[in-house]
């Protein structure tokens, strides 16, 4: 039990060959040269006003996050009915309200989800737990006496 532990190496982060800060240097045309082909034809259309206002929220909340000991909070969340909003690189660390239809659900963007759409993370369904068949679910339950 003498060896030395070894230390953990956690995988760095590359999005096509590029890191994080790598990436924030890039402009908006050279980012969106990396994304794919849906999201690159959506930039070309032009942004729309709207998503151009929420990233300018997304950008005054992560100016607003308080430092506590040296490490930054968490940004407050921005609510967003875009689910059809591809996330860039700019986004990242923010927190974004994603409507599902019923409620908000509360996104944390990672740099693994650069390139992906902001729905993708907000489920709006209710996943089915089957559960026990109840009275009518098959033939032979009808005729169970009731007396």
């Amino acid at each position: 039990m003498s060896e030395a532990r070894k230390k953990r190496t956690f995988k760095k982060f590359s999005f096509r060959g590029l890191d994080l800060a790598g990436l924030l240097h890039l402009n908006i045309d050279e980012t969106m040269d990396l994304l794919c082909a849906r999201a690159r034809r959506k930039h070309r259309r032009g942004a729309s006003h709207a998503e151009v206002r929420y990233l300018k929220k997304l950008r005054k909340a992560k100016a607003a996050t308080k430092e506590v000991d040296g490490v930054l909070e968490k940004p407050e969340t921005v609510r967003t009915h875009m689910r059809n909003m591809t996330i860039i690189p700019e986004m990242v660390g923010s927190v974004c309200g994603v409507y599902s239809g019923k409620h908000y659900v509360t996104v944390e963007v990672k740099p693994g989800m650069i390139g992906m759409y902001l729905g993708e993370f907000s489920i709006t369904y209710k996943p089915v737990s089957h559960g026990r068949p109840g009275i009518g679910a098959t033939n032979s339950s009808r005729f169970i006496p009731l007396k």
